[in-house]
């Protein structure tokens, strides 16, 4: 019982001090779940990130559920996953009950202001730890490129990037390994 109110804990705590979206989320859950409790390592962080981006939902619900999940199946998957959502269901509410008075206040303002710019740190962070897990070849690269150029100066779908990317990699693959043959 005790791990799965540590599991809690610290899912309430990601869920609480985590801000910027799903890709900031990604040095949170990295720093936490990786390099703090080392829950799980840097392949299975690999794994949780094309798994939680691959399927619908977000990434921190997807994230967390996988984690607990990946520790102890059932039980840790479901207090994970609460961990992560209560927190930002009772901001929402409490948000919702006072937004007038929010709408306003400078210094609220600001300090999102300054959360907001202290997330691209923890994503390049994690980036940075990540990418010397990843194996860069010519093919990888150019599909990195093009995948950036794309996703960067376009309104393309990154879920389909993320789509047409892999389906190009499979066939590249096959076509390699008949070479090969």
């Amino acid at each position: 019982m005790n791990r799965v109110l540590e599991v809690l804990r610290v899912s309430t705590y990601l869920g609480l001090t985590s801000f910027g979206g799903p890709i900031a989320h990604l040095g949170y859950f990295h720093r936490e779940y990786v390099e703090k409790k080392k829950w799980i390592d840097e392949d299975t962080m690999l794994e949780l990130i094309t798994i939680s981006e691959a399927t619908p939902g977000p990434f921190a619900i997807n994230g967390a559920t996988y984690i607990g999940y990946h520790k102890a199946k059932f039980l840790w998957s479901l207090f994970a996953t609460l961990g992560v959502v209560l927190p930002s269901f009772i901001v929402i509410l409490l948000v919702s009950l006072f937004l007038q008075a929010f709408s306003d206040n400078t210094t609220l303002q600001n300090a999102l202001a300054g959360i907001g710019a202290g997330v691209p740190v923890l994503i390049f962070h994690a980036l940075f730890k990540l990418s010397k897990k990843v194996k860069i070849n010519l093919i990888n690269g150019v599909l990195l490129v093009i995948a950036f150029v794309v996703s960067f100066f376009t309104n393309f779908s990154v879920v389909l990037l993320l789509i047409l990317t892999a389906v190009f990699a499979l066939i590249y693959t096959a076509i390699e390994r008949r070479m090969q043959a």
